[in-house]
């Protein structure tokens, strides 16, 4: 599924028209993004959460040139899903 497809879901299921169903997928992405990139949680009840998690430095190899390369570390975003989710999922899986 991509940002469209919801776009498309919330125009036949709210009744909305095409403009205001893309400003609105729009606008909850950009927020849930502004307030990851503040350091914040985000935690929709019912989904999951979403936090930025450090990312620890390592090493991988030049092969070409028979060298140690370091990686930096950095951030990334770590989706953890919620309860009812993971009730869904299993009982998917049992099927």
């Amino acid at each position: 599924m991509i940002k469209s497809d919801i776009a498309d879901r919330l125009e036949r299921k709210g009744n909305l028209s095409r403009t205001k169903a893309v400003y609105l997928v729009e606008t909850v992405l950009d927020s849930i993004k502004e307030a990851l990139l503040k350091g914040d949680k985000v935690e929709i009840r019912g989904f999951g959460s979403f936090r930025v998690v450090p990312k620890k430095s390592g090493y991988g190899r030049d092969i070409r040139r028979n060298r140690q390369l370091t990686i930096s570390g950095g951030k990334r975003v770590k989706f953890r899903p919620g309860q009812d989710f993971k009730k869904q999922l299993k009982k998917q899986s049992e099927k």
